[in-house]
Formats: structure tokens, C-alpha cells, sequence
């Protein structure tokens, strides 16, 4: 099932629409039964990951052990096991009866996900391991995978107070921006706006100068996509230059990546805090794409693949709102500059929607495997949540319009907390639209449901 098609449902779901599973009806009975079949590999997962890390732990916390060093160590995790089920519209024009994207309708997943520390003088090592169980199942046959994989890992070296060194796996993103993250040339889609998601970092080697708490200066060198990197290793060979500035109401950055072959990325992201209650914040990123779809407003017209495209600029305003309660109510615009317009738009459904399979397979998987990242150019993107904080558990409200085709997605995420270290969680999406509009273009529904426990 992992085809080009199918890997593009992290950019044209991206979001809340990039959770690998989602999804299962309300049938009591049938999610306790189904609970208990997770369960099972559930401890099968621990078992194996408390075999592989248990030596690593030890190791982090046996330079403690010595009383004349500043050492330490430290691990935590959580476990998950959640139910996934989603309704693909199978009249799709994009994808017809689910054959091309092939997406996932119902699955059950295990997973553990560990926090490793380890410090000793000038050296510093943290880990991020993930331990996989999952069976994912659609009407055209079932798949079970587990795997155990670095999300994140980085030794540091801090050279002297200002100068520190780095290398291995780590989470590039940055900027205050929850639907898109415009000033990011890695994490267009920073995962905010589903807290499900687990996000891989990229395998960098990184020199930092951080003379004081108001500056830092950093130029790394991008070795690899990480774990994620399938066949097209898409940020191998990159050189990123970030340079990051605070003051006492304000923060900003600037970033600069570039990939031999490809024109420079140009990012920023500057954030000022009004008052106790107002933050305004606004993304700026200026690139190009490789290999991106060409669709001519004349629908007689076939599509294209350009080699690179033209430079396009993103932008994404935001304003949050923090009431007494810890409540906050955040709103957004996104102007998506390599989006369709809305003739290129109409031609791109036009096109899909007259590939009849299995002659048209190779022309849908075009359309799915080679758009840009959001299809329209205009989006509002609404938040509203509780306080992160409370005791008794976190809730998550998002309404995202596409200015462009009217379309709306609603989207929800709870948490319940059950127990001092167990809680219940839920995520829902549901798009409003046709089938010729992006966010209903390839499924009506997705839910998830599931426990986590914190560990130890």
C-alpha cells in the first residue's frame, strides 16, 4: 500500500488528516472486543522495547554513579493502543473505489514511545525511540507491520559556553504557526494540528552559537530525510543556515536552506506579545517545488510535470486569544502561493474525473502523487482549547475553509484523564464538501479512539 499515491495523503490530508490510522464506529460491544485483540501485541510491544531499552537506560544513568561528575540520566514514554476506522468516498473522482490511494478503513495499533537522556560533563544524549504494532485493513485485503525505529536521537557536545555541536536525528521545525508552518522548508505541516501525529526528524549535523539568551546562530548540514526518507531521500545534501532573535515582547527568525539543483528557501517567523492576553504572529517562506504538477486551466489540456516550479511565496497570519480561564481562541490565514488558482483548480478535478480505470490509473496517480501540498490558495484556520494544563484532561476544537471552493473541515481531539497516569483520547474529522473539493475529495469521515499510559 505504500505507493506514491498513498504518500501523498500526508500532504493532501497533511494536519489533522496525516494520522497514519482513524477512525471506528461507536459500536461498544465491538470496540471493548477489538481493545482486548490490541492489547495483546500491546505487551508483546513492551516486552521487546523494555528489552532494547533497558541496556541504554542503564547506560544513562550509570555515569551518575560517579560523585565528582555532573552526570545524569533519565527516561520516560507513553504507550498507546488506539482503533482506527475511515470512510473513503467511493465515488471519489481522485480516487475511485479506493483503488488508487488505497486507503486505510480499519486498523488496530500498538505503540510505545520512549524518552532517553543521558548527561555527563560537556556531553549530552537524547534519544526518542518508537516501538510499532499495527493491522490495517480495507476492502482490498489486510496488513500487519511492526517495527522499531529512532524518531529522534542527537549527541551534543557544548564545545565552550557559546559554541555547541551536534549530530544525529532531530526535529527541525520552528515558527508559532499551528495549521501550516509557512518559514519551515522541512515541516510545512509542523503536526500541531493533530496531536497524534508522530513526526521523524532528519539526520543532521549541526554547529550552534548561542553567545546569550536573546541570540542564536546555527549551519547544519542535512544528511538524510530520516526514517521517512523512502526511495527519494527529498532533503539529502541540504545546507540550512537559522539565525534566531528574542526580546522581552518579541521573537523572530530567519532561515535559509539550500539543496543542490533547487532554488534557495527563504523562511521567516516573527511572533510579539501584545499583552497578557494577545499574541499576533506571522510565517513568511519563499521557494520553489521539484517535480510539481502542472494543471492548465484548459481541462482538453493533459497535465504536466514541471522539473521545478516557478518561486511561489507562502504566508500565514495568526492572532491568539488567552482568556482568565486558560482558555485560548486562535485564528489564522494562510495564503498558499503554490496552490491552484481556481481554473487550474477546476481543470485538475475535470481531468481526474474523466480517468476511467483502469486506463486512467496512471493519470489519477499522477493527480494524487504529484500536487502541491494543498491544493487551493486561501485558507481561514480557527482553534479554540482549553487550558493544556488542567487535571481533569485537554480538549481541542478546529474549524479550517478553503476561501477557494468552500469546503470545510471540522476537527476535534479530547482527552480524559482516567487515572494518574492513564486517559482516554478521541479524534474526529469530518469534511463538508463534494467530491470535487479538497477536503471531502477522498473521505467523509475519521475517527480514532484509544488509551495511553504515561511511563514508568
Amino acid at each position: 500500500m505504500k505507493d506514491t499515491s498513498t504518500n501523498l495523503l500526508h500532504d493532501l490530508i497533511a494536519a489533522l488528516r496525516g494520522t497514519r490510522n482513524l477512525a471506528y464506529p461507536f459500536d461498544m460491544s465491538r470496540l471493548l472486543r477489538s481493545v482486548r485483540l490490541v492489547l495483546k501485541p500491546l505487551a508483546t510491544v513492551f516486552r521487546g522495547a523494555l528489552k532494547c531499552l533497558f541496556p541504554l537506560a542503564a547506560v544513562s544513568a550509570f555515569p551518575a554513579a560517579y560523585a565528582d561528575s555532573a552526570s545524569h540520566g533519565s527516561w520516560d514514554g507513553v504507550a498507546y493502543a488506539y482503533l482506527g476506522n475511515t470512510a473513503p468516498c467511493m465515488d471519489s473522482v481522485l480516487n475511485p473505489g479506493n483503488q488508487i490511494a488505497r486507503l486505510v478503513e480499519h486498523s488496530q495499533t500498538a505503540e510505545a514511545r520512549f524518552n532517553l537522556k543521558a548527561e555527563h560533563d560537556q556531553l549530552r544524549l537524547a534519544l526518542r525511540p518508537i516501538v510499532l504494532w499495527q493491522q490495517d485493513r480495507n476492502t482490498l485485503g489486510r496488513q500487519t507491520r511492526h517495527e522499531a525505529y529512532l524518531s529522534q536521537g542527537e549527541a551534543q557536545w557544548r564545545m565552550t559556553e557559546a559554541w555547541n555541536l551536534a549530530a544525529g536525528r532531530e526535529l527541525l521545525t520552528w515558527g508559532p504557526g499551528q495549521f501550516r508552518s509557512p518559514a519551515n522548508p522541512f515541516f510545512f505541516d509542523n503536526g500541531r494540528s493533530n496531536p497524534l501525529r508522530e513526526l521523524s526528524g532528519l539526520d543532521v549535523v549541526k554547529l550552534s552559537w548561542t553567545p546569550d539568551t536573546r541570540r542564536t546562530l546555527s549551519v547544519a548540514r542535512i544528511a538524510s530525510t530520516g526514517h521517512f526518507a523512502g526511495n527519494v531521500d527529498t532533503w539529502r545534501d541540504t545546507w540550512l543556515l537559522k539565525a534566531d532573535r528574542r526580546g522581552d515582547a518579541w521573537a523572530g527568525g530567519l532561515a535559509l536552506a539550500k539543496k543542490g539543483g533547487q532554488g534557495m528557501f527563504v523562511g521567516a517567523h516573527l511572533q510579539y506579545t501584545l499583552n497578557d492576553a494577545l499574541l499576533l504572529y506571522g510565517e513568511l517562506g519563499s521557494s520553489t517545488r521539484l517535480d510539481a504538477l502542472q494543471s492548465p486551466p484548459d481541462p482538453a489540456q493533459p497535465f504536466s510535470i514541471a522539473p521545478e516550479s516557478g518561486r511561489r511565496a507562502n504566508e500565514l497570519l495568526g492572532v491568539t486569544y488567552t482568556f482568565m480561564n486558560g482558555q485560548s481562541l486562535a485564528g489564522e490565514y494562510l495564503h498558499h502561493g503554490h496552490g491552484f488558482t481556481t481554473g487550474e483548480r477546476g481543470a485538475y478535478f475535470t481531468r481526474t474525473a474523466s480517468a476511467v480505470l483502469p486506463a486512467g490509473a496512471a493519470t489519477l496517480g499522477m493527480a494524487l502523487g504529484t500536487a502541491p501540498p494543498l491544493l487551493g490558495r486561501d485558507y481561514l484556520h480557527v482553534v479554540w482549547q482549553n487550558n493544556p494544563l488542567e487535571n481533569e484532561g485537554y480538549w481541542r476544537l478546529m474549524w479550517t475553509h478553503n476561501l477557494g471552493d468552500g469546503g470545510d473541515e471540522l476537527s476535534g481531539y479530547g482527552e480524559y484523564t482516567l487515572s494518574g497516569r492513564t486517559s482516554a483520547f478521541a479524534l474526529a474529522v469530518l469534511p463538508r464538501g463534494g467530491v470535487r473539493q479538497e477536503f471531502s475529495a477522498l473521505f467523509s469521515r475519521m475517527v480514532t479512539l484509544g488509551l495511553k499510559v504515561a511511563l514508568p
